[in-house]
């Protein structure tokens, strides 16, 4: 693939706009960011807060450890710590520089303002709405689709900005309609490095460190530990666990930032971790890393476009297949073997659910990075899924479709039990 192809540019923009990093699991962090933006158009502190959140928020925010918040949980805990110290301008860093005192005065504004949490239920999945009432101005910022593309602004009644009045919400990326498998490779095997050096750099470190974190010290079930000690350390355990543990670590209150993928920290965590261990392992260069996970990345994004931002599918499913596929690029795999390395490991796993962020998903990380690995050995052996095979259709581009289909359409009435389950049966 040439420099000067439209495609090539495309999927510069696009590792560029999903590899960011972030602090926190990204849910609770978009409510934080909501909220300081609100804070931020109200400019006085309110006495009164509603938020508004479709039921894949409530669900993600619910079980998972606010950063910056002293171990807090929860939708009100993220808004709280957006409006009393959230900084906007670092979006999904929103949380990073609080301090000890601020803390306290998170605690504070929470049991001195009521926090009126309502059911958002507009056909959006990803959708959520802060209103701030203060003694002399009102605010409300709402945001869709992605994690800071805010569509609606409005102080004391009057709009400031709307983009769903024109239509322009930001739902649809022409760029992203470019992907496929076969040019991903293409692009792996031709990108000029130094134009993601500095992006996977990031993504090396921060993401190794928050592993390291996990591996170190005491979070949520510890996962990865638990995979070193009772499955040993040979390289395939290891790539479960270092993944694993950067879970342990993100979703039970690290408060060190990840480098996401698809809106997703567990998701970066899963895409990028094993294939750092595998090139550690076989003493790869630096540039056969770089070029793996831009495999991994790619299709990580890839097969997560038709699923959509949140649903009742687990994200990692697809980041551990694709993280299967980094490693074979690794190991020299061509475009044949890594399209049958996705196929096989979705035909496994698809359909495990996502029931939010919380202790467990480690697990489900170790699960997903070992099918992608399964998958890779599979096609090896001379094993593989064929179309007719449940959901396997002729070609991978079409089963990742039908993945999409099943996890966007399919599993909706799941996601409704899963909200159901979650808000009232507490």
């Amino acid at each position: 693939m040439e420099k000067h192809d439209n495609k090539y540019q495309a999927y510069i923009r696009i590792l560029n706009s999903e590899l960011v990093k972030a602090m926190g699991c990204t849910e609770p962090i978009a409510l934080a960011y909501c909220a300081a933006l609100t804070k931020q158009l109200l400019e006085e502190l309110p006495n009164r807060v509603v938020v508004h959140a479709s039921g894949s928020i409530i669900k993600n925010v619910k079980s998972v450890i606010v950063p910056h918040t002293g171990h807090l949980k929860g939708i009100e805990a993220a808004v709280a710590a957006g409006i009393v110290a959230g900084d906007p301008t670092q979006e999904l860093e929103v949380l990073a520089d609080i301090t000890e005192e601020q803390i306290e005065t998170i605690h504070q504004f929470l049991k001195a303002t009521p926090i009126d949490v309502k059911y958002l239920d507009q056909g959006c999945v990803f959708d959520m709405m802060v209103e701030l009432y203060g003694p002399n101005h009102s605010a409300k910022v709402r945001i869709q689709n992605t994690h800071t593309n805010v569509v609606y602004q409005e102080k004391d009644g009057s709009t400031i900005l709307n983009k769903l009045e024109n239509g322009k919400d930001g739902s649809i990326n022409p760029d992203y309609m470019l992907l496929d498998i076969e040019d991903i490779v293409d692009f792996a095997n031709s990108v000029d490095i130094e134009d993601i050096k500095e992006l996977l750099d990031t993504q090396i470190e921060c993401n190794g460190a928050i592993a390291n974190e996990g591996l170190c010290h005491d979070y949520g079930a510890n996962i990865g530990k638990v995979l070193l000690q009772t499955r040993g350390d040979d390289v395939r355990t290891q790539a479960k666990a270092y993944a694993a543990a950067g879970s342990d670590a993100r979703m039970n209150g690290c408060e060190m930032p990840v480098v996401i993928n698809s809106g997703s920290g567990n998701q970066g965590l899963t895409a990028s971790l094993p294939v750092m261990v595998y090139a550690k392992y076989l003493c790869s260069t630096n540039e056969q890393l770089y070029r793996a996970l831009v495999i991994s990345n790619l299709c990580a994004i890839r097969l997560k476009r038709p699923i959509g931002t949140l649903s009742a599918y687990c994200g990692v499913v697809s980041a551990g297949a694709a993280a299967g596929a980094g490693v074979a690029y690794l190991k020299g795999a061509s475009y044949d073997t890594i399209k049958h390395t996705l196929v096989n490991a979705l035909s496994v796993l698809s359909g495990m659910i996502c029931d939010g962020a919380k202790a467990s998903c480690a697990a489900k990380i170790a699960l997903g990075v070992e099918m992608g690995l399964f998958g890779y050995d599979m096609y090896l052996s001379g094993q593989q899924f064929y179309h007719g095979d449940g959901i396997v259709q002729d070609g991978v581009e079409q089963t990742i479709e039908a993945v999409g289909r099943v996890a966007r359409e399919g599993m909706r009435s799941t996601n409704d039990e899963i909200i159901d389950i979650m808000i009232h049966n507490d």
